[in-house]
């Protein structure tokens, strides 16, 4: 069936690829052109203004030092540019679905049985349609990285907004905003928490695709793991493995926002 829709599809997916591929091409090309004495301290200083915790920071700080000391600074920064890439596209599909799931009982209705499917399908599953369409590269993973992680972002949008208090919204419209206006500034604001927290997933799912998404030519943390893989090596299996664990738990502590999540 892929293959059979696969070149009536070529008119669609060609413009898709090219864009993408110059997407990913330049985030790499960004991260790896920054310097590593400007970059750590700016990703420090990033941390410290979301949490305002010195711990944090300091956590974090030791974890690039670890990163570099075993020689996965290059792999760190490859893997954290293609989460930049995915989580900028699932954030831009995934919060205005979400929107629309909570102002749509029919977009609702359509959209909760196809997130049901997508986050119990295995995780291999999803290569398959990004090789036939897309061959073997960095799209293909970026692609089915994006597809696994969309549910996220989406449903907690969905979440954030749908449970807006009824007297905000009263309130609002008792002073004469618009359907936008309310939106803007009741509901989103409401939901921001919500939201966050699908940034936060979005991240993480991104990050446990990593090895998945390096069987199709992806870059980062995911090729020293295929790699062991190949060759039986079980030292340098578990070492990639403590390391995606390191990254994981540096970015999700750098997402937690003052006073919210702990």
């Amino acid at each position: 069936a892929f293959l059979a829709i696969k070149n009536p599809l070529k008119v669609i997916l060609d413009p898709i690829t090219q864009p993408l591929s110059w997407l990913l091409d330049g985030s790499l090309a960004f991260f790896h052109a920054v310097p590593w004495f400007i970059l750590i301290p700016a990703l420090l200083m990033l941390t410290y203004y979301a949490t305002r915790r010195w711990g944090v920071t300091a956590f974090v700080a030791v974890s690039f030092l670890f990163l570099a000391f075993i020689d996965h600074y290059s792999y760190a920064v490859e893997t954290l540019s293609i989460i930049f890439v995915c989580t900028m596209i699932s954030v831009a599909l995934g919060v205005p679905l979400g929107i629309l799931m909570a102002r749509s009982d029919t977009m609702q209705k359509i959209s909760i049985p196809i997130l049901d499917m997508l986050q119990t399908l295995p995780t291999f599953v999803y290569l398959i349609p990004a090789i036939v369409f897309f061959g073997i590269g960095m799209v293909p993973g970026l692609m089915a990285t994006v597809i696994f992680v969309l549910p996220a972002p989406i449903r907690l949008t969905h979440l954030g907004v749908a449970s807006t208090p009824k007297s905000l919204l009263e309130a609002a419209e008792a002073f004469g905003a618009t359907p936008r206006q309310t939106l803007w500034k009741v509901e989103l604001p409401y939901a921001l928490p919500q939201i966050m927290t699908g940034l936060n997933q979005t991240i993480m799912l991104s990050l446990s695709m990593v090895v998945i998404a390096a069987l199709v030519g992806a870059n980062g943390l995911g090729v020293p793991v295929v790699r062991a893989l190949n060759t039986v090596n079980t030292a340098l299996g578990f070492e990639s493995g403590f390391i995606i664990v390191v990254v994981a738990i540096m970015l999700d502590r750098m997402l937690r926002l003052k006073g919210g999540g702990e």
